[in-house]
């Protein structure tokens, strides 16, 4: 029988500082909105560390659709998600 470790809460701190080192982000708010998803699937026993709202700028983002720059965040925090990171809103500033 294959035993699997249940998800595992991620820190804020670790998704902030990866996104700054792969996408050289401008501007980056990591909000932890776990607590307001008690009780949901997907949600984890701590309380925290399973659903993410990411607001970023970054010059990685110049020239690409809306989906390209959401794959670039996706792909950038995919470590994160294979580690019991549930839900991740994005929100995508646009710089001048």
């Amino acid at each position: 029988m294959l035993l699997t470790a249940a998800p595992q809460p991620v820190h804020a701190v670790r998704i902030e500082a990866q996104l700054r080192a792969r996408l050289s982000s401008t501007h980056l708010e990591v909000i932890d909105e776990s607590a307001l998803h008690a009780g949901h699937a997907g949600a984890n026993a701590q309380g925290f560390g399973s659903h993410f709202r990411v607001r970023i700028a970054s010059p990685a983002f110049a020239g690409k659709s809306r989906v390209a720059r959401h794959r670039l965040v996706y792909d950038a925090l995919q470590n994160f998600i294979d580690e019991g990171l549930h839900a991740l809103a994005i929100e995508i500033i646009d710089t001048p």
